[in-house]
């Protein structure tokens, strides 16, 4: 009697085992067809991440690490980049503002502003990004050691445009009489400190 008992006890588990896994397996089928594969890409307004993490490798400007009001009071020369990170327009921009980073980035302070961030409020204060923001991404604003706007632009702009007022900003010489900036190669940087 013990014995029928068992047997139909471990039937009725191998049984309900079965049905679990059928029901898992249809489950994985349907959400695996269910899903759509991701179109977004750097020529279309779709968001898909943090466009410098994914269209310009560098993670690491946002968030940033001063606010404006910060930078605007120790006196470090600015830079605002106002952007989407589902505009077709600013993913393409993007590897620009990781380029400020890099030639300029220990010495003046690059701030991306997500203009979604912004508080909506009827005027903004000087050291609020709200206040120098005209309607448009992507928008560069250029602030002097002064905290005086040098340089405020819509669209694509070019990188030299910008580089040229940062260099009168830093008191360097024009593009055209310095030397040409070239980032060394890992291999030419490993094998010049293996001399």
């Amino acid at each position: 009697m013990i014995s029928i008992e068992f047997s139909f006890l471990h039937k009725s588990i191998a049984d309900w085992r079965r049905l679990v896994s059928k029901c898992l397996f249809l489950l994985m089928f349907l959400l695996i067809l269910g899903m759509q594969p991701a179109f977004a890409g750097i020529n279309d307004d779709v968001y898909d991440g943090n466009m410098f993490v994914v269209y310009a490798g560098n993670g690491s400007l946002v968030p940033s690490k001063f606010t404006l009001a910060q930078a605007l009071a120790e006196h470090k020369p600015t830079v605002l980049a106002f952007y989407l990170d589902d505009s077709k327009d600013c993913k393409q921009y993007a590897i620009v503002i990781s380029r400020i980073q890099e030639f300029y980035g220990r010495a003046a302070e690059i701030i991306p502003i997500s203009v979604d961030t912004f508080l909506a409020k009827k005027t903004y204060e000087p050291t609020e990004p709200g206040y120098y923001y005209s309607g448009g991404v992507p928008q560069i604003v250029v602030f002097n050691q002064s905290g005086e706007v040098v340089f405020n632009k819509k669209g694509q702009v070019p990188y030299e445009e910008i580089d040229d007022k940062m260099r009168e900003v830093f008191d360097l010489l024009p593009r055209t009489e310095s030397v040409q900036l070239k980032r060394r190669s890992f291999n030419e940087f490993s094998s010049e400190l293996a001399k």
